[in-house]
């Protein structure tokens, strides 16, 4: 009886797909793009612009914050914002880096495009990786990323195109 009622249901069930298919407005809706809805808009890098770039994951504890100038698809600046004024001493042990700066601590900061780069890499080589977007034009506005010893995160702010 089962088997009877198989064939009937199939030429049902396809009757109401084709009859769904075949009622579409007069105004068809745009072909659907890359960003799904709700995610931000693909970003395009643009060729001049500046942005804050912070380090660190903890908010309130930020291991530097850099701003980064970039000019033709390349970092043309880079200033420390919050470079602390230390005089080397000839007996420290610290190492104050290139720059007098807190414990060594300097950066070789990188365009935003390079950033997204570094963060496809290592999700690639599996890194847990979380990048979040602005939702207006898409550029990345945070990555973390984490290789097994704790993460490390990159914010960006006050991003400028020139």
């Amino acid at each position: 009886m089962l088997l009877r009622k198989l064939p009937w249901a199939l030429a049902v069930t396809s009757a109401l797909v084709a009859l769904a298919a075949g009622c579409t407005s007069s105004d068809p809706s745009p072909a659907p793009t890359a960003s799904a809805a709700g995610s931000p808009p693909a970003w395009t890098e643009p060729g001049s612009y500046s942005y804050v770039l912070t380090r660190g994951c903890d908010d309130a504890k930020p291991l530097g914050r850099y701003q980064v100038t970039v000019a033709a698809g390349a970092v043309s600046a880079t200033d420390r914002l919050d470079a602390s004024s230390v005089t080397p001493s000839a007996n420290s042990d610290e190492d104050l880096g290139p720059v007098t700066g807190d414990t060594g601590e300097e950066i070789e900061a990188f365009t935003l495009k390079e950033l997204i780069e570094m963060a496809q890499t290592a999700t690639d080589d599996g890194a847990e990786v979380s990048t979040t977007y602005d939702t207006s034009d898409g550029h990345p506005t945070r990555v973390s990323i984490d290789v097994g010893d704790g993460p490390e995160c990159w914010n960006v702010a006050d991003y400028k195109v020139s």
